[in-house]
């Protein structure tokens, strides 16, 4: 591996229900540094988040729930029927997520870390986040098993978690972008662990 600059930049995707988090988990016991790009993004629209004046003065208060966070119902709603809404809520909220993943980098940078994990659920999705990586990890399973995992997990119907995976990248496309892959179907979490340490050495960590 070319240590060309410190910590190693490494990006993590996958589908819903493909058993990234669980990865981001076992990457972080081994020492990694995860920024999670999502909970970024969620906390700057909760109330007193960085995101809000913006979003107040963009889109007006009727956007707002009560307790002054983003009311999501009412934004989807409005994203799903005009989609240059969704350009504008992007526009306030992707450069305080880079700002924000930033100065975490930075706080890693200074803590040591040999490794910072982005967990970016569109990381193939959205074409700016390649050229800042040193690899990128894509944690792969079938689509039926993806639509086992949520329904187990979180109670959804298969007709609404088959329709957020067909919002997403399509496998092959994510695939495309891997550089290493670990194939998450059908394996116990031991199993798993040890696809993850794999990859871990074959980055070098």
């Amino acid at each position: 591996m070319m240590n060309h600059h410190s910590p190693w930049r490494l990006g993590l995707t996958g589908g819903i229900g493909s058993g990234k988090s669980t990865v981001a988990a076992m990457l972080a016991r081994r020492g990694a540094a995860v920024v999670d790009a999502d909970a970024i993004s969620r906390s700057l629209t909760q109330p007193g988040g960085a995101a809000m004046p913006a979003i107040a003065s963009a889109f007006g208060p009727s956007f707002l729930a009560r307790d002054g966070a983003l009311d999501r119902d009412a934004m989807r709603q409005l994203v799903f029927s005009e989609p240059a809404a969704r350009a504008r809520l992007e526009a306030i909220i992707h450069p305080l997520v880079t700002q924000e993943t930033a100065l975490r980098t930075a706080q890693a940078q200074r803590s040591g870390v040999a490794c910072v994990v982005f967990d970016v659920p569109l990381l193939v999705e959205s074409g700016r986040w390649r050229s800042q990586l040193d690899a990128v990890l894509v944690v792969d399973c079938s689509a039926e098993q993806q639509v086992q995992r949520v329904m187990q997990r979180s109670g959804w119907s298969r007709e609404s978690v088959e329709k957020v995976i067909a919002s997403q990248a399509s496998r092959s496309m994510r695939l495309a972008a891997a550089d290493v892959c670990l194939c998450n179907q059908a394996v116990g979490l031991e199993e798993l662990d040890a696809l993850v340490a794999q990859a871990w050495e074959c980055f070098g960590l």
